[in-house]
């Protein structure tokens, strides 16, 4: 069966060579006798398999040995409540700033907890930009500070990290773990969703500076407290095994591929063949500014609706599939994770160009 270029946002493209090793190990994990969806999370050998995994995501991601490493459930979606709930805690305020649909949900969502001071917002523009951040609108007194790092809808990205002092810096990097290196110590918590850059959807990982554990409000229920997953190594209920091992394999695979900056040389110049197709177009055209370009989500539009449609269908008939952009934006959008080759970028573009010619 030959496999089509998957430019979902989410889930998303996977590795080959990993959906391979899976499949092999599916029935029988090793010499257990069993596949890993029927393993107990305490037994020896799943104990190995989550161990391994944290182990090879320290490395990779160069994080700390003051920071724990969390697999939980529930998404990205519950880290809007969780981190609120969890570290809102002193002056009960907290600083965001909205590149988005995700960043406005996680506003909406730590608005139920306490004061938030939205201290810049892209809205204005259909979220195209990064918003020029000014130190005077940051409150000094916030519990924490929160960026979404890239925007997997708009396709913009922060190139360059706000200083937020002593306020403690928090980032949604669901659509870029991985992607491009990222100095753990500017932050003091990281989260992700899986279902991008580093397996199925099921687990989310949460990278989290010790000194922020432990002050949960009163009201939290005991699951969304970090201080008890942290305590418990991820193992207070049944964390989702299979997602677990399967983003284990992924980092396997990271390494394989020569680490972070290897994956980040890549993913840098198979953006640069889109985009630089893009600003060439007499009728594809971005719609991000150039200087916040996202290096993971690529979104373009042509000139009608009509238009839209016809190449998105003709894509899927050449087996380029999940073109579609995100309502708020309309077009096209290509999600380029660190599983879609260069060949696929490259194939694209040059049925954008036939597509071109065929449409002028």
């Amino acid at each position: 069966m030959k496999r089509v270029y998957n430019f979902s946002a989410g889930p998303s493209m996977l590795p080959l060579e990993v959906l391979e090793k899976a499949q092999k190990e599916f029935v029988s994990y090793g010499d257990t006798g069993m596949s890993v969806m029927e393993m107990s999370h305490r037994s020896k050998d799943y104990e190995k398999i989550i161990n391994k995994a944290e182990a090879d995501l320290r490395e990779l991601m160069e994080i700390p040995d003051n920071y724990k490493v969390l697999f939980l459930q529930g998404g990205g979606s519950t880290q809007f409540a969780m981190i609120p709930l969890n570290l809102m805690n002193k002056n009960n305020k907290a600083d965001y700033v909205n590149t988005g649909q995700w960043s406005k949900k996680a506003i909406e969502e730590a608005s139920r907890y306490g004061k938030v001071n939205v201290v810049a917002s892209s809205e204005d523009k259909t979220f195209s930009y990064i918003p020029k951040l000014d130190k005077n609108t940051f409150d000094p007194e916030a519990d924490y500070f929160y960026i979404t790092l890239n925007n997997t809808i708009y396709g913009t990205r922060y190139t360059e990290l706000p200083d937020t002092g002593n306020v403690p810096l928090v980032g949604d990097m669901s659509s870029s773990i991985l992607s491009e290196k990222v100095d753990i110590t500017k932050f003091g918590l990281l989260f992700a969703g899986a279902q991008k850059n580093l397996g199925p959807a099921g687990v989310t990982i949460v990278i989290i500076r010790e000194d922020l554990l432990g002050n949960a409000m009163d009201f939290t229920p005991t699951m969304l407290k970090y201080d008890i997953h942290a305590k418990n190594g991820s193992m207070y209920n049944t964390p989702p095994t299979y997602a677990i091992y399967f983003a284990g394999l992924v980092f396997e695979w990271v390494k394989e591929q020569g680490g972070v900056a290897a994956l980040q040389k890549k993913n840098e110049e198979k953006a640069k063949i889109l985009y630089d197709f893009l600003d060439s177009s007499e009728l594809f055209k971005g719609t991000v500014v150039k200087e916040d370009r996202s290096l993971m989500n690529i979104p373009f539009v042509l000139p009608t609706e009509e238009l839209n449609a016809k190449f998105i269908a003709e894509a899927k008939e050449r087996g380029f599939v999940n073109l579609k952009g995100h309502r708020t934006v309309g077009g096209m959008r290509a999600s380029i994770y660190n599983a879609m080759p260069r060949e696929g970028v490259e194939a694209l573009v040059e049925f954008m160009k036939e597509f071109e010619a065929n449409n002028r």
